[in-house]
């Protein structure tokens, strides 16, 4: 299975690039799955002006991103909250291609304030179900998310560790039964 995860935050300095560096590495370690880390800063899409239909359909400058985003089984998406909701950034990268149907999502969302980004996610499952995907009900919202991790990544935060290690083994339990039951079908 091939899963994407999507670092959402176009700020340098991004907290949440620093959980979506922790999945990816975690997510290495305990799977064999081809695991990628598409971070919006490194593709700066216009506003949406085209949806890219195929690799082909895509510029040259978007040409990987569209590659990997054709490719991928599943999605973990991680954003901040902005003004109670996701990042416009992440929102545009998914606007870029079709609908993603039947395909899994992993929410997570990060604040730097005692709620993690909670309004935020509960608008992430709404924008994931347009999309045809199908997110996790169980998500990873991460408060105070400035403390919970280095810039490596790493979790400094260990009482942190139940709720990563929940969101992990239940979004891999539904994103290999998805992508399982698609090859099947």
């Amino acid at each position: 299975m091939k899963i994407e995860i999507i670092s959402g935050s176009p700020r340098q300095s991004s907290s949440t690039h620093k959980i979506a560096l922790h999945l990816h590495k975690l997510l290495h370690q305990k799977t064999d799955h081809e695991v990628g880390l598409l971070d919006v800063r490194t593709y700066p899409l216009p506003l949406l002006q085209k949806v890219f239909t195929s690799a082909d359909d895509a510029p040259a400058e978007f040409k990987e991103l569209a590659l990997r985003m054709f490719a991928a089984d599943a999605f973990i998406i991680v954003t901040p909250e902005y003004n109670g909701s996701y990042s416009p950034a992440m929102q545009n990268m998914f606007d870029h291609f079709p609908k993603q149907h039947r395909k899994p999502f992993g929410l997570v969302t990060a604040s730097p304030g005692a709620l993690g980004g909670i309004r935020a996610a509960m608008q992430l499952q709404q924008f994931v179900m347009a999309l045809f995907g199908i997110p996790s009900p169980y998500m990873l919202v991460t408060p105070h998310s400035d403390k919970k991790f280095d810039m490596e990544g790493n979790l400094v935060d260990e009482s942190f560790q139940k709720s990563v290690d929940t969101f992990v083994n239940e979004y891999l339990w539904l994103a290999e039964k998805l992508v399982e039951e698609k090859v099947t079908a």
